[in-house]
């Protein structure tokens, strides 16, 4: 079967081509800058590109003359795919392709089974993907639900490029903040006044009802114990979101504790944050000033130099910050990537310059910044819990909305722009909610193919690739709708934009609805047709299914 039955063949034909009038080395040139895409209306074609635009001068031709010659070029080496071409514009090629083209190509996206989509990454990375990350000094909160949602659906992503993705949760175990939880719950425990900066909430009262002897113990055991029943719940309200499992769940605490196989030129255990250091200085980028340790983060593009450790001798956060990528690092991991808080944007440089004074490469170390979520009720920003403080619960949430909701509403847009979470439209089950939407089309196809049977299916999808009709423009949409899956997926990946594909997902059940509307599928013209048709319908199925899998949204028979 040819391969210019996906996207990406047709785009290797046209550069092949373009190599071919204009020379190699300028067509490799303009290879990135060289697009395919499908446009806005199907009387200026199935495809377009600007390929003659970019390569006239090295050819020594003007765009259209080239275009010309492209499109010829083309139809020769395209028979029976291209069933026409024209020339556009100031040298835009439009390609008309023909309906076996459209058959084939859903005959190969069928022939993909599972795998459609997928695996498209020609150069594979063992990647870690850190996210959430949440204080267990209290629940996760809707901030923390976006992160979560965004993590997940990306390392899903990831891996289904054909990265190999380790997923992990950072603890912060270690610092004041624990120690004002375990202040907190033995004032409540006493009956005394909880600091001023100490926590306050239902989810406080519950940690002090769930320790044993709490008014005997020690602020700092009653917060070590209070950070593992956070950790639970916190493990509890991931599950429910269904968020994969975490492949670790590294501590903060144990980056200061001393590790047998690092050790100093003395033969010292070291632990990885003293590990760390050591490095820094044997490379000679920090100094001592004031009594403190200081990295020369300027030397590397940071607006100052950073505090390591203090004058008093305690490690400040970043110090452990560095432990924790340079472990990474040494695990073998190719790429790091941090999905962390609207609240870290200041820590991009000064972590940048850090990993690449270790000697790592800046490029490989990505930290995505995620923005904030407002919940709107009504019209107006809304509050919906009372019970946990001044914040809402995740848990919260799901009692709202549901898991398929939520997950689709704070996925569908960019991780760098603000989110103003409609809940009233989120609860809604109509056609104005777009995961009903799309949920809604593939139960419609589910409940049609069980009407045709299963052994019409089966007989149908034997049968793909030998319809000869002339095929509908709405059945032609769905097509070209479905081969584009493939460089959706890697376009997403690449960009590192889960919402690419909420956004797909969305479009895709648009296309089924109009082809459903205007073709009959079940009782069709002819049986061939019908053949046809049913397979078409499969193959949106199970993208539809494919898409919601990797936003972590269930793909339901029935609704």
């Amino acid at each position: 079967m040819s391969h210019t039955t996906t996207e990406s063949g047709l785009r290797d034909a046209v550069l092949s081509a373009a190599s071919e009038l204009a020379g190699e080395r300028a067509a490799t040139q303009a290879s990135r800058r060289t697009t395919l895409e499908r446009p806005p209306k199907p009387d200026f074609g199935d495809y377009s590109t600007n390929a003659a635009l970019l390569l006239a001068p090295a050819a020594k031709s003007s765009p259209r003359e080239l275009a010309g010659r492209l499109g010829e070029l083309l139809s020769s080496r395209l028979s029976g795919e291209l069933d026409r071409f024209e020339v556009a514009g100031p040298g835009f090629l439009n390609l008309y392709l023909s309906d076996s083209w459209h058959v084939r190509a859903l005959a190969k996206v069928l022939e993909a089974g599972d795998d459609f989509g997928g695996g498209g990454m020609r150069e594979r990375e063992r990647v870690i993907v850190e996210f959430v990350s949440a204080n267990p000094t209290g629940p996760m909160h809707v901030g923390h639900a976006r992160n979560a949602a965004y993590g997940d659906a990306l390392a899903r992503l990831l891996a289904f490029c054909g990265h190999e993705v380790w997923r992990e949760f950072y603890v912060n175990d270690a610092g004041s903040q624990i120690a004002k939880l375990g202040e907190s719950i033995l004032a409540l425990a006493n009956h005394m006044r909880v600091p001023e900066d100490g926590y306050r909430g239902e989810y406080v009262e519950r940690l002090v009802a769930s320790m044993t002897n709490a008014t005997s113990r020690s602020a700092q055991e009653l917060g070590r114990d209070a950070v593992d029943v956070m950790i639970g719940e916190i493990q509890r309200s991931l599950h429910e979101f269904r968020v994969i499992g975490f492949d670790h769940w590294q501590r903060e605490s144990v980056l200061h504790e001393p590790r047998a196989d690092l050790l100093s030129e003395d033969g010292r255990a070291l632990s990885p944050v003293e590990h760390a250091l050591e490095l820094l200085e044997r490379h000679g980028h920090t100094y001592r000033d004031d009594g403190a340790l200081w990295l020369r983060s300027t030397d590397f593009g940071d607006d100052k130099d950073r505090v390591l450790v203090r004058s008093n001798g305690e490690h400040t956060y970043f110090a452990s910050d560095i432990a924790y990528h340079q472990d990474k690092r040494e695990r073998g991991f190719d790429r790091q990537v941090d999905v962390w808080g609207a609240d870290h944007h200041g820590y991009i440089a000064r972590m940048r310059a850090a990993y690449e004074a270790l000697g790592g490469d800046p490029d490989h170390l990505e930290m995505l910044i995620m923005q904030l979520v407002h919940l709107v009720h009504r019209g107006e920003r809304a509050q919906m819990s009372k019970r946990a403080g001044e914040f809402v619960t995740l848990d919260d949430l799901l009692d709202e909305i549901g898991v398929d909701a939520a997950r689709w509403f704070l996925l569908s847009r960019s991780h760098d722009t603000t989110i103003d979470l409609d809940l009233d439209l989120a609860r809604e089950q109509s056609s104005e909610n777009p995961v009903y939407y799309v949920q809604y089309a593939h139960a419609r196809i589910a409940s049609m193919l069980a009407k045709a049977g299963q052994g019409r299916v089966e007989g149908a999808l034997e049968e793909v690739g030998r319809a000869s009709e002339r095929l509908h423009p709405a059945e032609r949409a769905l097509v070209k709708k479905l081969v584009g899956f493939g460089g959706e997926i890697d376009e997403a990946a690449m960009r590192r934009a889960p919402h690419r594909i909420a956004t797909y997902a969305l479009e895709l059940a648009q296309d089924f609805t109009a082809f459903y509307r205007d073709c009959r599928v079940v009782g069709a013209e002819t049986p061939v047709l019908e053949s046809l048709r049913i397979a078409l319908s499969v193959a949106s199925q199970r993208t539809i299914a494919r898409s919601l899998d990797l936003l972590g949204v269930s793909a339901p028979a029935e609704m």
